[in-house]
């Protein structure tokens, strides 16, 4: 091998390195994004300076241009749903590292050559590199929001105990958030936090539901504040409240224990076409070369046209198996 390839394999392992290491740091932070903003207020030790300080240049700048605008406050939404702590430009940090460091492999497992096929090969990474870091975000918001709605039954159970003890419902919050696990504890820590700071508790609670978008939870919230304008025994409620989201959890996991064949059964049937596409263009290439025979359209055409069946396909059955409750 030249000094060249040896540049670019040496690059790309770096790259890919760099993200992993950025994925490890992110799930196993101590305190999200948001506790720290609340640091700052709470213990008001650090100066502003400081916290520039602790970010790169490259990430201050990317934050000024994008963290104000309607992309950058969905990013950060998304991102504080799911608990990873980065900030906006750490995150469009990742997604170039992403796509540099899987483009760099598909490269070098299509042979390391400089010709048409090491292009498509890098250019189809690049592709699956921009993907990536979405698709992880979207994960880690599904699997943290299935945790919510499993512990909000022993929540509500918990904060009507401390009620008819004659906790005030900031108090039982409080309780909350030191007796139950994580990530429950620690959505409603964040929410005390607020109160302490002089947020109302309308406000708390809406910005609880932004980073917790569930329908459990929306009744829940909409109870406290009714309870809070009109009056009224609000530990009963919440008592009805978590009878009913004890039967809709339980109804749910019938009903994903039923309809997990489908699931499966459409996860397979989409993802073995791509991996098997993926696996013949590394191995063979020649034969994946006769989709462009009559044409390098003709060849992008059928590739598109599977693809779109395939995406529909997967989305009818799992349409299938979304079951309202």
């Amino acid at each position: 091998m030249d000094g060249i390839t040896i540049i670019i394999i040496v690059g790309g392992v770096l790259v890919l390195g760099l993200l992993v290491v950025g994925v490890i740091i992110s799930a196993n932070s101590e305190r999200s994004l948001v506790e720290k903003r609340l640091g700052q207020y709470l213990e008001g030790e650090k100066t502003e300076e400081d916290r520039k300080a602790d970010r790169s240049v490259l990430t201050e700048w990317v934050n000024r241009r994008v963290e104000k605008s309607s992309m950058g406050d969905r990013i950060a939404r998304q991102l504080a749903r799911a608990d990873l702590k980065f900030h906006v430009g750490e995150y469009f940090a990742l997604i170039v590292i992403s796509v540099v460091g899987v483009a760099v492999i598909a490269w070098l497992l299509s042979g390391m050559g400089l010709n048409a096929r090491g292009g498509i090969s890098a250019l189809i990474g690049g592709i699956v590199g921009v993907f990536l870091p979405g698709f992880y975000v979207r994960r880690q918001q599904g699997k943290r929001l299935t945790r919510f709605n499993e512990q909000l039954s022993d929540m509500l159970n918990l904060m009507v105990n401390g009620l008819r003890a004659g906790y005030s419902t900031m108090q039982a919050m409080e309780a909350v958030s030191k007796e139950l696990p994580s990530p429950i504890s620690d959505e409603f820590h964040r929410v005390v936090q607020e109160m302490q700071l002089g947020i109302p508790m309308e406000t708390a609670l809406e910005n609880l539901y932004r980073r917790i978008p569930s329908d459990d939870l929306d009744f829940v919230i909409t109870a406290i504040n009714v309870q809070r304008e009109v009056g009224g025994n609000l530990s009963e409620i919440l008592d009805v409240i978590s009878f009913t989201i004890r039967e809709r959890v339980r109804i749910k996991g019938e009903i994903r224990v039923l309809t997990s064949q489908v699931r499966t059964s459409g996860s397979a049937m989409a993802l073995i076409p791509i991996f098997l596409t993926a696996f013949l263009w590394f191995l063979n290439p020649e034969y994946m070369s006769s989709f462009f025979d009559k044409g390098l359209w003709c060849g992008i055409g059928a590739f598109a046209l599977a693809g779109g069946l395939i995406v529909v396909g997967y989305f009818i059955m799992m349409k299938i198996a979304d079951i309202e409750v």
